[in-house]
C-alpha cells in the first residue's frame, strides 16, 4: 500500500469535511455547530513524539503546563532529554514513568526522516516498539506530525464519547467497534476524528486533545 494523502492546509480539511458531510449526515450537524476542525499540524520528529508522551492521560491544560516547563528548561530535544537527569525532568512535571518513556525515546535513535515514504501502519508498528509509545501515541503522531489523512485513533476516550453522543449510542463504543465504524469515513478518517473532537469540545466544553 502506498503513502496516503497528506493534510497540508485548511483547504485539505475543507475537502475532507465536504466529503464526510456528504457521506454521513451527522457530520453536517457537527459542522453547523463547530465549523471545520482546526488544521492541528505539528513539526515532525522527536519533539512531536515527546509532546505526545507528555499528553498521555493528562488534560489539555495540564499537558500544556508541563510542556511549557520543559520548553523553559530547554528540555524538548533528543540530546537534552538524553543528558538530563531524572530530577530535572520530574521537576518539569513528568511522572517517573514518563521520565523513563522520554529517556527511552531519546535513546531509540529513531530515524524520523525515513517515515516520509512509509505506510501508516508500518510507522505505527515501528513507533510502538519504543517503551511508552502505545498505539494511541503513535497514531496521534502519524495524524498530526506527519499529516496523514486517513488515520483514526479509535482508542481515544474523547472520540469514543463523542461518537456515543453524536450517533446516540447506548454506551461508548469499544475501540474495535469504533475502528470498524470509522472504515466508512476512509479516506478522510483523520478529518472525521477532527470533527468528533470538535463535537466533544462543544458538548463537554473542554478539549479532547492537545493542539
Amino acid at each position: 500500500m502506498g503513502v496516503m494523502r497528506i493534510i497540508e492546509s485548511e483547504a485539505c480539511i475543507a475537502e475532507g469535511v465536504a466529503w464526510l458531510v456528504e457521506k454521513e449526515a451527522s457530520f453536517g450537524k457537527v459542522l453547523a455547530l463547530t465549523g471545520p476542525p482546526p488544521l492541528r499540524r505539528r513539526e515532525h520528529g522527536f519533539g512531536a513524539l515527546l509532546a505526545a508522551i507528555v499528553s498521555q492521560q493528562l488534560s489539555v491544560a495540564a499537558a500544556d503546563s508541563v510542556w511549557k516547563r520543559l520548553e523553559s528548561e530547554g528540555l524538548t530535544d533528543e540530546a537534552a532529554i538524553r543528558a538530563a537527569d531524572e530530577m530535572a525532568l520530574r521537576g518539569c512535571g513528568l511522572s517517573g514513568q514518563k521520565v523513563r518513556y522520554a529517556k527511552a525515546l531519546s535513546e531509540s535513535r529513531t530515524d524520523f526522516a525515513a517515515f516520509g515514504n512509509w505506510p501508516d501502519e508500518d510507522i505505527v508498528a515501528e513507533l510502538t516498539r519504543i517503551p511508552g509509545i502505545g498505539r494511541w501515541t503513535a497514531e496521534i503522531y502519524v495524524m498530526f506530525a506527519l499529516g496523514r489523512a486517513d488515520v483514526f485513533a479509535a482508542g481515544d476516550l474523547a472520540l469514543r464519547e463523542s461518537a456515543r453522543l453524536l450517533f446516540d449510542l447506548p454506551s461508548r463504543p469499544p475501540e474495535r467497534e469504533l475502528a470498524s465504524m470509522a472504515l466508512a469515513w476512509s479516506p478522510w478518517r483523520t478529518v472525521a476524528a477532527g470533527l468528533l473532537w470538535s463535537y466533544y469540545r462543544h458538548a463537554k466544553n473542554r478539549e479532547g486533545i492537545r493542539s
